[in-house]
């Protein structure tokens, strides 16, 4: 064997070795255990995090992690770790459902780290008690739609005149109908400890953390911590573990390279083709680079 098959060979290994050590992490490295005493556990708080745009994708995440803690008999409350400043309006009714499911069988406490708003606030309504920091920021309960009519051309054929141009009283009364659903959620849950009308909800203000929990968009001021130790408390743990949900990381591993006359390229999936592209920019923190066995072998040879 040549010296550069030898080499080629090694970088091939090499991006096998890479490629199964990520997964490994990206199947571990979701949940983390704290053991606070050495005293015997009465039970576990579930740390379930809420993060970034609210979309079908993070809502299914998070729906699995919450579908485990109502399963998983050693699991006594949930933590919602919140900061999120909203989303679409359908995976937000979805985590609003899964919350509201959550909180009917066991304590759930919300614990707003940066943003709480919109969708994300819409998702923690069923919480038992919402935690925000001094410099929070949660509401904004309302709901954001585009208006007017786009032009349908000639050659499209359909079958209504409404069929896929919705015109822009259709798309106001939409948008109203879902802001008093909403606003409608804020008072059934958050109503007997607000301070504000269901009109000056409406306004879709946001609030700084002291001003929330003084007009019942909050309940305390409060770290993380606790959110948790009060979680335990309604489940009635004195002695407890906690359950740490995470997104999985991607550490920002290349796993996928060809060389090219000017140099290296680097490729990814694409969500949109759900084939190979390449990468002209910076990789985002939650993007993961693909590895294809084929087009590695190509890169190695």
């Amino acid at each position: 064997m040549s010296r550069d098959s030898s080499a080629a060979s090694a970088k091939a290994i090499f991006v096998v070795a890479v490629v199964a050590a990520v997964l490994v992490s990206a199947v571990l490295a979701p949940v983390a255990y704290d053991y606070g005493t050495a005293a015997q556990s009465d039970g576990t708080v579930s740390v379930i995090t809420v993060s970034g745009t609210i979309s079908s994708t993070t809502v299914d995440g998070i729906s699995e992690d919450l579908r485990d803690a109502r399963t998983n008999e050693s699991i006594k409350a949930v933590v919602l770790k919140v900061d999120s400043g909203g989303g679409a309006v359908a995976p937000s009714e979805r985590l609003y459902l899964e919350v509201l499911r959550t909180a009917e069988q066991m304590p759930v406490v919300a614990s707003v780290q940066g943003v709480g708003a919109s969708g994300a606030y819409y998702g923690m309504l069923p919480a038992d008690e919402i935690f925000v920091l001094s410099s929070t920021q949660v509401g904004s309960v309302g709901v954001i739609g585009s208006g007017g009519t786009v032009p349908v051309p000639d050659s499209v054929i359909r079958s209504g005149p409404d069929k896929a141009q919705p015109t822009t009283d259709q798309r106001e009364r939409t948008v109203e109908s879902l802001k008093r659903q909403f606003v409608g959620r804020v008072m059934e849950h958050r109503g007997d400890k607000l301070s504000l009308s269901r009109e000056e909800v409406a306004y879709a203000k946001t609030y700084l953390g002291p001003e929330a929990t003084q007009n019942g968009y909050a309940d305390q001021i409060g770290s993380l911590p606790t959110a948790i130790d009060r979680a335990a408390e309604l489940a009635g743990m004195e002695n407890y573990d906690v359950a740490r949900q995470e997104p999985p990381n991607s550490f920002g591993v290349v796993l996928l390279a060809s060389q090219t006359e000017n140099g290296t390229q680097i490729y990814k999936r694409s969500d949109r083709t759900n084939g190979l592209v390449p990468v002209t920019r910076p990789l985002m923190v939650d993007e993961v680079p693909h590895y294809d066995p084929e087009v590695a072998a190509n890169a190695s040879a």
